[in-house]
């Protein structure tokens, strides 16, 4: 039975899907925090608080925000996931870096941002898979 799921769903292709769609809702997720909970202009306050203009914030909130929806369509896969890179490797080196590696830590730790990164890595290297709007 695995074999003929196989045959007719490549796996690697349907492997591809499966993460870009739950890379850009992950994005979604953070980027509805940012706004919602947080709000735009909290989010750019703890930036000031951490060190970083304020301004780099709303950035931040638009590359998530479209970043995952580009991710979830598929469209220029590679290059959203590797453009996606440094918003979490400034994560881990601004925000999580100093809590330790376990995300269970107080202020979360870069344990699951580093995950992350690995992921979007992951992802730039495969491409888009299965239902992309492009096969970048």
């Amino acid at each position: 039975m695995l074999t003929r799921i196989n045959q007719r769903l490549n796996a690697p292709d349907a492997a591809a899907l499966i993460l870009r769609v739950t890379l850009g809702v992950l994005f979604l997720a953070h980027a509805g925090l940012k706004l919602f909970v947080f709000t735009p202009a909290g989010t750019a306050q703890f930036f000031d608080s951490i060190g970083l203009p304020g301004v780099l914030a709303y950035l931040v909130i638009a590359a998530e925000l479209l970043g995952g929806i580009a991710l979830i369509v598929g469209w220029q896969t590679r290059l959203v996931a590797l453009a996606l890179v440094p918003v979490m490797l400034g994560t881990i080196i601004f925000s999580h870096g100093a809590n330790g590696f376990f995300f269970s830590n107080a202020g979360g730790g870069w344990e699951y941002p580093a995950f992350w990164t690995l992921a979007l890595i992951v992802q730039a290297m495969i491409g888009g898979g299965t239902a992309a709007l492009s096969r970048t």
